[in-house]
């Protein structure tokens, strides 16, 4: 899924070429024809993810610089490019100083356009990463700090949402890597206890000796190496969240105290004289499923319905491969500014293919993938051999020929790969050539097989999609590649490739 692009414009025939424009250079569009409508797009509980703005400044009604304040007041850090046919500095400095990215004059050209689009795109991607590292450090992070478009998670949103308004004990479910602790951090930071402590403690990594000393505090001298009072997590997050992460590899003794404080709502440190009120609301994770472990005797099954009040579980990265485009977006700028290396963008065929991979790490290995390729790469644009991982993976394999498009000359691959979806946008797309090397009209036959090449090559050898944007049926295709002599395409008893 491509960056998605909000065009304003009253003018139907600048808002017709800037929609073919943002569209050529791989960006996904959503039109509007007023100021008004351009704040009710992005301003609506249901409304689009929008990651851009291209806002023409001379509007009836609510012009681009009331769009612009609406924008401020209501939050939103959207970058905004906007236009005029005015290019005094007066215009410029007024836009700018409203809060817009950029500017630029119309009508403006593609190439300028496009430049302005990705610079807009990575500065906004740079500046959600590092605010989402302060929040997270700051206790603040909240759900729209976590990057997703996937549909497979807007029921578990819209779950975690409901549940910060409350105290209710939430159990994560989900693969190692997917954003358990972010989705706890976010509950917490949407929630009334926000301005309180954040505790997070990895139960798998304790030793099974030291458990009850970490989670409820021991007394000096309650055994030898006590030789200082130790609060307790429980303690430390008197007010806020206790984050259990891992919570399925606790020891029975251990389960057997923390039912205990959970329904009594008090703690007795090791060594210890009487109970301590605590105040604490309990978000557990863990990356196995832990009614088996209840099945299975390694948990108890009282403690698991204590936890298990409201269960959530995030679905792996290659459940929603949709996501990969954005999290590669923002995981690029980061790393680039932190790294300071001047890397523009990833190739199409890279995200192409990054997006078909497995991921058994999720988003954790497809963040150390990025770092790695940062950290290495020679060139300005990261491409496929900059990760080893997808290189020693094959690639799919398609029973159509992906024949090159030869273009016209310029610095353009002479293949489309398909499913596309750049983030540092192709300059261009390829164009058919209407004339032979002799300067006479092509044969009408030529041509429509180059169409048709293009864009087997470009739905990745998908027949159905290929027919369907020809608006042709299959048979009609399969007749047609027949009658061209392709080889290899599997008539029309052909299985779909993917």
């Amino acid at each position: 899924m491509a960056a998605s692009i909000l065009i304003a414009d009253d003018d139907a025939v600048a808002r017709r070429l800037v929609e073919n424009m943002v569209q050529k250079c791989g960006y996904e569009t959503v039109v509007v024809d007023s100021g008004d409508a351009a704040i009710a797009t992005l301003t609506a509980p249901d409304a689009p993810a929008i990651d851009a703005v291209i806002l023409d400044l001379v509007m009836p009604g609510l012009d681009g610089m009331g769009v612009l304040a609406k924008i401020r007041e209501a939050g939103l850090s959207i970058p905004v490019i906007v236009q005029t046919a005015h290019g005094g500095i007066d215009n410029v400095i007024s836009a700018m100083r409203a809060g817009a990215a950029d500017f630029v004059v119309k009508p403006v050209g593609v190439e300028r356009l496009q430049v302005s689009l990705r610079n807009a795109l990575n500065t906004s991607a740079l500046k959600g990463e590092l605010q989402r590292i302060r929040h997270s450090r700051e206790g603040r992070l909240t759900f729209s700090d976590i990057i997703t478009r996937a549909e497979a998670m807007t029921p578990v949103m819209r779950a975690a949402q409901k549940a910060a308004n409350s105290a209710i004990p939430v159990l994560i479910e989900g693969e190692s890597g997917v954003g358990k602790e972010m989705f706890a951090r976010a509950i917490h930071g949407s929630g009334e206890r926000k301005a309180k402590p954040f505790v997070a403690v990895n139960c798998g990594a304790i030793p099974d000796n030291l458990v009850e000393s970490i989670l409820f505090g021991h007394e000096k001298g309650a055994f030898t190496g006590a030789t200082e009072r130790h609060m307790g997590k429980f303690v430390e997050a008197h007010g806020g969240t206790l984050f259990l992460d891992e919570v399925s590899e606790l020891p029975l003794t251990a389960q057997v105290k923390l039912l205990r404080a959970l329904q009594e709502g008090a703690v007795e440190a090791v060594g210890g004289r009487k109970p301590v009120k605590v105040d604490v609301r309990i978000i557990s994770a863990t990356n196995r499923k832990l009614l088996e472990r209840v099945k299975q005797g390694h948990f108890r099954e009282d403690l698991f319905y204590r936890l298990h009040v409201l269960p959530l579980t995030i679905p792996s990265l290659r459940a929603r491969p949709e996501d990969i485009p954005h999290l590669l977006r923002h995981f690029l700028a980061r790393f680039a500014a932190e790294e300071n290396r001047p890397i523009t963008g990833i190739s199409g065929e890279a995200v192409a293919h990054l997006a078909q991979l497995d991921w058994p790490g999720n988003i954790r290995q497809l963040e150390n993938a990025v770092y790695r390729a940062v950290v290495m790469s020679d060139g300005d644009q990261l491409d496929i051999g900059d990760f080893p991982l997808l290189a020693s993976q094959p690639h799919p394999v398609t029973d159509i020929p992906t024949a090159p498009l030869m273009l016209e000359p310029a610095a353009m691959p002479s293949l489309v790969s398909g499913n596309e979806i750049p983030i540092a946008p192709l300059p261009a797309v390829g164009t058919l050539a209407m004339l032979t090397a002799t300067g006479d009209v092509r044969a009408l036959e030529d041509m429509e097989n180059e169409i048709i090449r293009f864009a087997i090559s470009h739905y990745r050898g998908q027949m159905s999609e290929v027919a369907r944007r020809l608006k042709i049926g299959r048979s009609t295709l399969y007749r047609k590649l027949d009658e061209a002599g392709v080889p290899g395409h599997g008539g029309k008893s052909g299985e779909e490739t993917h």
